[in-house]
């Protein structure tokens, strides 16, 4: 942690396509190596087949409702108290919940073997609108941890 100031943090600049800054966050979270381009082609790919797909839908109203259904709302986390170490469940905060339903629909699609990223991407975008899909399983997993430790929330400070 940094002694003498807080570090500024830095805004997102939207995606030239859709003038969105989710968008653009995803670009950058699949990013690997710098290599920009190729993230980008992959998100607005993925965007493309799920329009395809959904030909009456948007497909910028269908990725926000995506992320929209796996943002978690509660997560647990680990305090010390004594010898003993509790999960505590605390609420997320809306910059984390929306860092994680994106590192959670990435890490999903990268686990489609045999699928390029780019279809795998929209199959789970289109899980995740009809609140299906493993991104949903495991923010219910993460609830369900956090209701299970429900007897522990006083320990949050």
């Amino acid at each position: 942690m940094a002694r003498r100031r807080a570090a500024v943090k830095r805004t997102v600049i939207p995606d030239p396509r859709f003038n969105s800054e989710l968008v653009a966050y995803m670009i950058n979270s699949i990013m690997g190596r710098g290599k920009k381009a190729t993230a980008a082609s992959i998100v607005y790919g993925a965007l493309e087949d799920v329009q395809t797909k959904l030909k009456d839908e948007d497909p910028l109203v269908v990725f926000n409702r995506a992320i929209e259904n796996i943002k978690p709302k509660l997560e647990v986390k680990s305090k010390r108290v004594g010898g003993a170490t509790y999960q505590v469940p605390i609420e997320v905060s809306p910059k984390r919940q929306v860092a994680l339903a994106c590192r959670w629909l990435i890490q999903y699609s990268k686990t489609r073997r045999g699928v390029p990223m780019r279809r795998a991407l929209a199959i789970e975008l289109l899980d995740a609108y009809s609140n299906q899909g493993s991104a949903i399983k495991k923010r219910d997993d993460t609830h369900k941890m956090a209701q299970a430790n429900k007897a522990f929330a006083h320990y949050r400070w």
